[in-house]
C-alpha cells in the first residue's frame, strides 16, 4: 500500500469517527428529545461532566503527538509501514476519546438538558478530533 492510499485511508477513518461521534446526539434527541427530562436535575451535572470529559483526551494526544513524529522520523525507510500501523492504531484509540463529551451529550437528552449545551459538547468533540486530522507535512 503506497503513502498516498494509507493517508485516505486515515482521512476516511477520521471522517467516520466524526460521525460516530455526532449521529447518536440527533438520533437521541429525535426518539427522546420531545417529552420532559427523566431526572432534570442531573442536567447540570452531566453537562459538567460532559465538559470535563475533554481532559481524558490529553494522555492519548500526547501518545498521538509521538506516534506521528516517530513516523515523520522514519518515512521512507524500512520502519515505514509499522510506523504507520501504529499511528493508526494510536489514532483510533484517542478518537474513541475524543468522541466521549458528544457521546454524554447525546445521554444528557434522556435527562432534559438544553440543546445549547448539547451542541457545545457536541461541538468540543469536533474540535477535539479536529486535531488527529494528518498533517499535509506528513509524507
Amino acid at each position: 500500500m503506497t503513502r498516498s492510499e494509507v493517508k485516505r485511508r486515515l482521512a476516511l477513518t477520521w471522517w467516520q469517527y466524526l460521525a460516530l461521534g455526532l449521529l447518536p446526539l440527533p438520533i437521541m434527541a429525535w426518539a427522546f428529545g420531545g417529552g420532559d427530562g427523566l431526572i432534570p436535575v442531573l442536567a447540570m451535572p452531566l453537562f459538567i461532566a460532559g465538559a470535563a470529559t475533554m481532559f481524558l483526551s490529553l494522555a492519548r494526544f500526547a501518545a498521538y503527538k509521538r506516534a506521528l513524529i516517530h513516523t515523520s522520523k522514519v518515512l521512507g525507510g524500512v520502519e515505514e509501514p509499522a510506523a504507520w500501523i501504529e499511528l493508526a492504531r494510536v489514532r483510533r484509540l484517542a478518537m474513541l476519546y475524543a468522541c466521549i463529551p458528544a457521546w454524554v451529550a447525546a445521554l444528557s437528552v434522556l435527562v432534559g438538558l438544553e440543546a445549547v449545551p448539547q451542541v457545545l459538547l457536541a461541538l468540543s468533540t469536533v474540535v477535539i478530533l479536529y486535531l488527529y486530522r494528518i498533517p499535509r507535512q506528513l509524507g
